[in-house]
């Protein structure tokens, strides 16, 4: 489900929104595989990142791309690039 690209200096990360409730703002779950180091069996770990949507397009459910940014607000340091897939 997520795919990490190097663009430049700035991280890219691809995950689906679970929120949408603030103006221009969006809560996105990225969720990865790691593996254990010890026991090399695999996991999923998520997280909760939240973006700035400046059009407010974003639909929950969506699949979209977040771009690192500077900081927006006290939680904000992510910019929506592109939604891939929209929510059925």
């Amino acid at each position: 489900m997520t795919e990490e690209i190097k663009t430049g200096s700035k991280k890219v990360l691809q995950g689906k929104v679970t929120s949408n409730k603030g103006d221009k703002s969006i809560t996105v779950l990225i969720t990865r595989q790691v593996q254990h180091p010890l026991y090399k069996k695999y996991y999923k770990e998520s997280k909760k990142m939240h973006a700035h949507d400046e059009t407010n397009s974003c639909n929950i459910g969506d699949v979209v791309k977040i771009q690192e940014s500077r900081p927006l607000s006290r939680t904000k340091r992510w910019v929506l690039v592109d939604i891939v897939e929209r929510a059925k």
